[in-house]
């Protein structure tokens, strides 16, 4: 008794579709893939300026937000007032002052390094535009901070700022002698804002590359300004490549 032949698999070189390319994970995944290059997310080469002390502002600027970010969260376990007493508290507090006055010394010459070397170049005006964001969104952070240190200058700065907000009309929105909404504006909103602008800012710089000196040849844009190399014998340097193959004709 014969048995009926075993079915054929097919051989057709076509890939299987992929389950779940439609899904909202899916596009997610893809979108994410397209933000930066494949590459650049943690680069282990940089071009030969990188070296130059210039470029350390920006990555020190970023470093003295993290340790801003994490003293600040260890300010907020006791409350509003619990570093004046203790003496972690005061450690704790003087880390994130000076944390915050290295920030700032170090993105005011990251900010005006970059503008005299205009960084917009290349297609970076976004990232020139979100670095100026993140600056001025830190004035903001850090003025609510000088309101909150609950002591005679807090109070000062707060009765100073008043009259000014006042006269612009916002005085009863961002209240400066409201203790809680600029401890919430400090510790909450304006953190939010200026993590994000700088998260943004970060994408673009991973994406675009970091910013070449005036003069120097810039990597993302060395592929589209390169010259056509000729592909047939005998074709000048300067010719630029056909876009369509041209027959050649029969030689002599």
């Amino acid at each position: 008794m014969s048995r009926a032949p075993a079915s054929v698999r097919p051989t057709s070189a076509e890939p299987a579709p992929r389950r779940g390319s439609d899904t909202w994970t899916a596009a997610l995944t893809r979108w994410v893939e397209g933000l930066v290059p494949k590459g650049q997310w943690l680069p282990d080469r940089q071009p030969a300026y990188v070296a130059s002390w210039i470029y350390v502002f920006g990555v020190a600027c970023l470093a003295s937000l993290v340790v801003i970010i994490v003293s600040g969260l260890v300010l907020t376990l006791g409350g509003v007032t619990w570093w004046h007493s203790n003496s972690l508290g005061h450690f704790v507090n003087s880390v994130h002052l000076w944390s915050v006055e290295l920030f700032f010394a170090t993105m005011v010459i990251h900010l005006w390094g970059k503008f005299f070397m205009a960084s917009w170049r290349g297609n970076r005006g976004l990232t020139w535009a979100t670095g100026a964001l993140a600056f001025f969104g830190s004035l903001g952070t850090a003025f609510t901070g000088y309101l909150i240190q609950t002591n005679f200058d807090s109070q000062w700065i707060s009765t100073q700022a008043k009259d000014g907000l006042n006269a612009a009309g916002i005085g009863a929105y961002f209240n400066v002698m409201n203790l809680g909404q600029m401890v919430l504006w400090h510790v909450s909103l304006l953190p939010l804002v200026v993590g994000g602008i700088v998260v943004v800012h970060l994408v673009l710089v991973r994406r675009r590359g970091v910013a070449p000196p005036i003069g120097a040849e810039d990597p993302a844009l060395s592929t589209a300004d390169e010259p056509a190399r000729p592909t047939t014998p005998g074709t000048p340097a300067t010719a630029p490549v056909p876009a369509v193959p041209v027959r050649q004709g029969p030689e002599s």
